[in-house]
């Protein structure tokens, strides 16, 4: 699932004409299926692992290495979850609808769903959500000012 979360990121890197700005309505209130929900609600789920870096850390980062404007990064495992858990994990993925966010890539595979989602700012990404399901389902939030072109170059620079 890890390769296929990396191949994934790596096609929408490459596929930059997906950048765009969209016009959201502020007066929406379908509000049951966004990223936020779905991050604050099953966050509470017995098993979850939760990693948050920001703040103190990122300093702390940054005196060692360029952190390409990352800011934060937030990672949810629900590879310890009971099955009824990832079950309503999966549909919640599936289900999952949020037009503060643009989708750069959802795909299933073997089963699996996966949505690589941005918000966009001007020539920066403010923040980027991997969300996958199937067996060992997980999250990761980056958030940051991020250039479009430092993601190409750290893509390039890990193969």
């Amino acid at each position: 699932m890890k390769k296929t979360i990396f191949l994934t990121l790596v096609a929408a890197i490459f596929n930059q004409t997906c950048f765009c700005a969209r016009l959201t309505n502020p007066n929406d209130t379908q509000q049951r299926n966004t990223v936020d929900v779905l991050f604050k609600n099953f966050s509470k789920e017995k098993n979850v692992t939760h990693v948050k870096i920001g703040g103190l850390i990122m300093t702390f980062v940054r005196a060692f290495t360029d952190t390409k404007g990352v800011a934060g990064v937030e990672v949810f495992s629900f590879e310890d979850c009971d099955g009824k858990v990832k079950e309503k994990l999966n549909a919640a993925i599936k289900n999952l609808k949020d037009s503060t966010y643009e989708t750069l890539i959802s795909t299933t595979q073997d089963g699996e769903n996966t949505k690589i989602l941005v918000k966009v700012k001007g020539d920066f990404i403010n923040e980027i959500v991997v969300i996958a399901g199937g067996d060992e389902p997980a999250f990761v939030r980056i958030k940051g000012k991020i250039k479009p072109d430092d993601i190409q170059d750290v893509v390039k620079n890990n193969k």
